[in-house]
């Protein structure tokens, strides 16, 4: 039997990008999946294709941003299978804008409430059921979380909120059978790009990167499976982020121009 057969298994962000992606890596093992997007179209796409590569599938229309959504997401979870085994906070969304160049400030909060709060909602009401169920919480974060990233400031904070909340959550959790596991993707070829805000608070509408560089949402969902499987503590998803994270400590100068550099080229 797969690692996740019948296992319930909550995604956000399940609409587009890795959230997708990840699903339908997933679909073969047979879970029993509760799809979560504001786009409940895209939703019900979805659940048709992993149901058609073996899985069972719930679709649960939420925004993240709310406490209440987050809330009946997972009571409906419940409700639906009556357990739960896995939560993926993936839900999240991105800017490209440099500070001073910034006409509305809101994005800030926007982005906060997006990438950070709704994975706390979320993780919040999902754990007294994971606790029973030794289950697993998986915060896909970015290498942003890890360091400074220029034009992505708001979205960097964001991703090193994750980090900071979910490290310390692992710690108070021990003892309790529940895993935590970090994803730490570099860039990937996903939707996010083009719905990045820009300085006016608006969605940029075409993608600033050079997207034929960029590892595929399916490459990394296969990496994010293999890390589930293991209960891995943090996946890093190239050999350039695990280089960088040690070269960081001896010359954190050199990390900021590799930084800037790879915002610059795009890629």
């Amino acid at each position: 039997m797969a690692k996740f057969t019948d296992r319930v298994i909550v995604v956000t962000g399940a609409s587009e990008g890795i959230g997708r992606a990840l699903c339908l890596a997933l679909a073969p093992q047979r879970p029993r999946l509760v799809l979560a997007a504001r786009n409940e179209a895209r939703l019900h796409e979805l659940k048709k294709e992993v149901e058609g590569r073996g899985a069972s599938a719930l679709v649960v229309p939420t925004d993240v941003t709310s406490e209440e959504a987050c809330k009946k997401l997972i009571t409906r979870a419940i409700e639906e299978w009556g357990c739960l085994d896995v939560l993926v906070n993936n839900a999240g969304a991105s800017m490209w804008t440099r500070l001073e160049d910034v006409t509305d400030t809101s994005i800030f909060e926007k982005i906060m409430r997006l990438n950070y709060l709704g994975s706390v909602y979320c993780t919040y009401y999902a754990l007294p059921y994971l606790k029973k169920t030794g289950g697993l919480i998986v915060a896909v974060s970015s290498v942003a979380g890890l360091t400074g990233v220029p034009t992505r400031s708001g979205y960097a904070a964001s991703k090193h909120a994750l980090f900071g909340f979910f490290d310390s959550l692992r710690i108070e959790l021990e003892g309790t059978g529940v895993g935590v596991t970090i994803i730490a993707p570099y860039f990937v070829l996903s939707e996010i790009h083009r719905r990045s805000l820009g300085h006016d608070g608006e969605p940029l509408g075409k993608s600033p990167m050079q997207e034929g560089k960029l590892m595929t949402a399916e490459r990394c969902s296969a990496l994010i499976v293999g890390a589930m499987e293991k209960r891995q503590r943090l996946l890093l998803t190239s050999t350039r982020m695990k280089l960088g994270r040690w070269a960081r400590m001896i010359s954190p100068r050199f990390i900021d121009h590799l930084a800037k550099k790879a915002v610059r080229e795009g890629k």
